[in-house]
């Protein structure tokens, strides 16, 4: 493969890609709190689990209208501050008082009242969320338009994004100590503050550092205005089609699909084989092991996979890049088998090296303890008396490969498959459009991942309020843990075989888009 340097212009400074990565951090802690938050709503507010269901269901259902829609109109907006940052400033704003606004329930209220309050409010959070982020992923896709420079920016956006799945876990630990708030109910209210404040202020961050094209030079942009709601509507329409038919990018959302939503399915398995299966239904001594092991996962994500695909990428080329780190997941997912057997945790502990390392963690919390105790943070300390499930984070680099390569990848070629659209069907360039079906897609994919999650566990005989799971009911999940998420990433390796917007292909569009503008 050939290798071009890329050019000083179409580098994209630090400072922009970290004021970016800011707003992935912010897309990241909204929809993570949210998830971890309505776990409350039965907990602390008292609803019922099937109010809780629709309360979950309905706004995404709303919400998977409103992203194409969106995603056109910051296409087609002509301002002096470009198409896409005044609805990141406003949207950032909106998201994070409505996020708060949200959470501020009385658990005295009756079940009638709670269950209006916060389905109002939720399409209404849905709304200004939809405002941030579908402009957002959008100036992403425009702001440089080199092939490799869009994997470093993409890359370096969700390394930072990635530090929001380091925190949201422990939203549940928090909420629930005792020594931090009086009840649960309380503690979701001041949690909810705090998110609130840290997504305006760094949500707006896009908005006043990041860079787009210049919109002032894109021709046939459609008017926005209620006279012209008909019109739109009908054109809104022939985008979609337009995008529909672009054959790279239905691979795109295709392999995406496969690879997130059967990571979706069984992410929550893994919480309930540790407690269930590896601790025999004690959340006591399973302790902060669940959350441990989803912050570390996303640790490694950050700091060593997505640096390594970013380069693999740049050697190899995005499509092979995909592949191989869709195919290390596989055996990650595989390697769990092992990594959560009870008896080869208890064997490996009862090594001098296992048990070195158990000395050493535990004296290092031992003392760091006090400081700890003084934050009212001591739901973050280990235990190390009961030994280390040390084996479980044995398969988690590998894993790590999946979701840390698939955004990175994927919407770097979404950047370039924007190129092929304009190519084809002119201007305006839909690059909101184009993120806004592919995160329609990842969120529709969701709901259903969710819903076959949940039948995946009454299949196999989980049955979520008994005190222990019967030894079928967790081999037959052990087994869907393994199986789902590594077929479906064989899927999408199959899908993305055929992929054929090569580096080489996307140069050489490049390059016909330049001579077409008339640009230097």
């Amino acid at each position: 493969m050939a290798h071009y340097k890329t050019n000083a212009k179409d580098k994209v400074p630090v400072g922009q890609k970290t004021a970016f990565g800011a707003g992935h951090f912010v897309l990241n802690l909204l929809p993570g709190a949210l998830s971890f938050f309505m776990f409350f709503l039965l907990t602390a507010f008292g609803m019922e689990p099937l109010y809780a269901g629709i309360l979950g269901a309905l706004p995404r259902f709303f919400d998977a209208f409103t992203d194409p829609i969106m995603g056109f109109i910051s296409d087609n907006t002509n301002s002096r501050w470009g198409r896409r940052r005044p609805y990141i400033f406003i949207g950032a704003i909106a998201s994070g008082i409505l996020f708060m606004v949200l959470w501020q329930m009385d658990e005295t209220n009756s079940q009638t009242y709670n269950f209006w309050y916060f389905l109002i409010l939720s399409i209404l959070f849905i709304i200004g969320n939809t405002i941030y982020a579908t402009p957002l992923v959008g100036l992403g896709y425009e702001m440089t338009s080199d092939y490799n420079e869009r994997t470093r920016l993409m890359a370096y956006a969700n390394t930072i994004g990635q530090i929001a799945w380091m925190i949201v876990p422990w939203f549940w630990v928090i909420i629930a100590d005792p020594n931090l708030f009086d009840n649960q109910a309380e503690g979701v209210r001041e949690m909810s503050v705090y998110v609130a404040l840290v997504c305006v202020v760094l949500g707006v961050l896009p908005a006043f550092f990041c860079k787009g094209i210049d919109s002032s030079a894109i021709e046939n942009r459609k008017e926005i205005t209620l006279k012209t709601l008909g019109k739109n509507l009908i054109q809104l329409f022939k985008s979609i089609m337009e995008v529909a038919k672009n054959k790279p990018f239905v691979k795109l959302c295709g392999a995406t699909f496969l690879v997130f939503n059967g990571f979706q399915m069984v992410a929550a398995f893994s919480v309930y084989i540790i407690v269930f299966y590896m601790y025999n239904g004690s959340y006591e001594n399973a302790g902060t092991w669940p959350a441990w092991f989803s912050t570390i996962t996303a640790l490694i994500t950050a700091f060593f996979v997505i640096p390594i695909i970013s380069k693999i990428a740049s050697l190899v080329g995005k499509r092979k890049a995909f592949i191989i780190a869709t195919l290390i997941s596989i055996v990650g997912y595989i390697m769990k088998w092992w990594g959560f057997d009870v008896g080869l945790n208890q064997e490996f502990n009862e090594t001098a090296f296992a048990q070195s390392l158990n000395r050493g963690l535990g004296g290092f919390f031992e003392m760091i303890n006090p400081f700890l105790e003084s934050l009212g943070m001591t739901w973050f300390s280990i235990d190390t008396s009961q030994g280390v499930p040390w084996l479980i984070f044995v398969p988690v680099p590998l894993i790590a490969f999946g979701m840390g390569s698939l955004f990175t990848l994927m919407m770097s070629m979404t950047a370039d498959v924007c190129d092929l659209d304009e190519l084809k069907n002119g201007m305006p360039r839909k690059e909101g459009t184009f993120g806004a079906i592919y995160w329609w897609m990842v969120k529709i994919g969701q709901s259903i991942a969710l819903f076959l999650g949940g039948l995946v566990l009454q299949l196999v005989g989980f049955i979520s309020d008994a005190p222990v799971q019967t030894a079928e009911t967790m081999h037959s999940l052990r087994i869907a843990d393994i199986i789902i998420p590594s077929i479906t990433a064989a899927f999408a390796i199959w899908v993305m075989w055929s992929y054929s917007l090569s580096e080489e292909r996307a140069r050489e569009i490049k390059a016909k888009l330049i001579e077409r503008r008339g640009e230097l």
